[in-house]
């Protein structure tokens, strides 16, 4: 855990549903930006709740795809067709 990060308080702010807190930590718990505590409970929350299972479930995919998507380079002929393009347009 970064020693910036505020941890997510353990229990949800008054009138805050259970629900409510995990979606609003999700990132949280996806960045590993939690005590062990709090990860705790949003694990506990999960297993028994099947929409913000299905919500976490989403999320952690989008996550993968993003940072996969960031680390691909495009192919250098790619690369040089756009230089080209680029160059063309901005004369």
């Amino acid at each position: 855990m970064n020693a910036d990060i505020t941890p997510v308080p353990h229990e949800p702010a008054e009138g805050e549903s259970d629900c409510q807190h995990v979606l609003t930590h999700l990132y949280e718990y996806l960045d590993s930006e939690m005590t062990a505590a709090d990860e705790h409970r949003m694990r506990a929350h999960v297993a028994h709740c099947s929409p913000c299972l299905v919500e976490l479930s989403v999320e952690e995919i989008v996550k993968k795809l993003v940072k996969r998507s960031c680390a691909e380079q495009a192919p250098e002929t790619l690369r040089l067709r756009i230089r080209e393009q680029i160059t063309i347009l901005a004369r």
